[in-house]
């Protein structure tokens, strides 16, 4: 959203010599995110979120909260957040994952990574 907006990195905003931001929950940078967006009279037209991981598996079967005989995608769930969190209908954002087929820190289940694109629209 920071770059959609061409606003400086994210790390300008919050830079991470700054103790206060230690720690902090995800949901602080968005919301910063989105009222930066707000503020400058946007709004998610889409947000496309891939997640670069060989662990954890985002659809897991046998899952303690999976319905029978279904396998319990965890995508699912952070679409709702992101929805939520950037005040926008959750048909507005897509997630998906694959994997890295073992390749490099990624592929070792050392590192895991995202890419988003996100498109925002002027506010009517």
């Amino acid at each position: 959203i920071f770059g959609a907006l061409t606003l400086p990195d994210i790390g300008q905003f919050f830079p991470d010599t700054d103790p206060r931001w230690k720690g902090a929950p995800s949901d602080v940078f968005m919301d910063e995110a989105w009222k930066q967006m707000d503020a400058r009279g946007y709004r998610i037209g889409n947000l496309d979120v891939t997640l670069i991981a060989e662990a954890p598996r985002m659809i897991v079967k046998d899952h303690p909260r999976s319905e029978p005989g279904k396998p319990f995608d965890h995508k699912l769930g952070m679409v709702e957040n992101i929805a939520s969190l950037l005040g926008c209908p959750p048909s507005r954002v897509n997630v998906k994952a694959r994997t890295h087929e073992k390749v490099d820190a990624v592929g070792e289940k050392r590192a895991i990574s995202c890419h988003v694109v996100a498109m925002l629209e002027r506010k009517p």
